[in-house]
């Protein structure tokens, strides 16, 4: 199946330059995304097999990032169960899937209100914002990983909200030991993934 062309926002560059109406992905339109709400890591698996089945070739520029911190409190903006004007909500982790073909990086967050899929810049300033405003304890961390990783590594089912055995904390826990990804903080997050064209 030939890659979806979606329609994404035509200024969210910081200069407010005119974008290209439409953007190449790699996944469905959102309402023909299979969606289960508070499984976030279950629907970003489902975004992986669609892109390893339907794209293969596309694969390899494709990631699953994991936010969470120790203390399991992360504060998200733009997020659609949040009650706030702005949308925020504290997760305890949350799981995006992006996309970084040649041009710029795609976040795709089916528990955003953002545009699906939005430009990382926009991601970052509307959703993750800075953790200049945050507690500590509250600072964001990122574990990216390859989407094949993911598909081959990762086992959990819903089980885990009962503490499963499975290994749902190794992606969850920003411990750089754990042995899958790489865990980024905010900056350095943004610096690996920002590209300004």
């Amino acid at each position: 199946m030939a890659a979806q062309t979606q329609t994404a926002a035509a200024t969210d560059s910081p200069s407010r330059r005119v974008l290209p109406k439409t953007i190449k992905t790699v996944v469905p339109a959102i309402e023909d995304c299979t969606y289960t709400q508070f499984f976030c890591e279950e629907n970003v698996w489902r975004l992986c097999e669609y892109v390893a089945t339907h794209e293969a070739q596309e694969v390899g520029k494709c990631f699953v990032v994991f936010i969470s911190n120790e203390s399991r409190c992360v504060p998200l903006w733009r997020q659609r169960v949040g009650k706030s004007e702005d949308k925020l909500i504290t997760w305890d982790y949350h799981v995006i899937f992006m996309y970084e073909p040649d041009e710029r990086c795609l976040v795709f967050d089916l528990d955003s209100d953002l545009p699906f899929p939005t430009y990382f810049h926009k991601y970052v300033t509307e959703t993750l914002r800075t953790d200049h405003i945050l507690r500590p304890e509250h600072y964001r961390y990122f574990r990216v990983v390859p989407a094949t990783t993911f598909l081959q590594k990762f086992a959990s089912d819903r089980r885990h909200m009962r503490q499963c055995t499975h290994n749902l904390d190794d992606f969850i826990s920003m411990d750089p030991k754990r042995d899958v990804g790489t865990v980024y903080n905010l900056q350095d997050f943004v610096r690996r993934f920002y590209k300004n064209m």
